[in-house]
Order: structure tokens, then sequence, then C-alpha cells
């Protein structure tokens, strides 16, 4: 069941490539820190965030 909306993802790749960033911008071991990136990325390419599960949130619009 998705529980991510579409501005929701729009958010989460923008966050999600700054953080990725990191990997190329930064040049001290804090750079790996960028590979967080990848978990706002995931949720966004699959629509689904299980911290939103476990809260109850669902921004996907009710529209069909």
């Amino acid at each position: 069941m998705k529980n991510v909306g579409k501005i929701d993802k729009i958010i989460r790749y923008i966050i999600g490539i700054a953080l990725l960033s990191l990997l190329f911008l930064v040049h001290s071991n804090l750079r790996f820190l960028g590979l967080i990136g990848l978990v706002p990325i995931l949720t966004a390419a699959f629509g689904f965030c299980p911290l939103y599960a476990l809260f109850g949130i669902n921004t996907c619009s009710t529209k069909k």
C-alpha cells in the first residue's frame, strides 16, 4: 500500500540527491553519510515509507 504522495516524493528526491552529492563534495570520511540519501530516494521510488505506516501517516491524494 502506497503512503507517499506526489509532493512528498518530489521533496524526498531533492533531499536524497542533495545528500548523495556529499559523496562527491566532501573529502573526509563524513562523505559516506551521503549514502543516507538512498533512503528518501528509495521511499520515493517505491511510494512507501515504513515510518509513515508506523505512525499512520498517508500523504497520497484521496482522489482516484
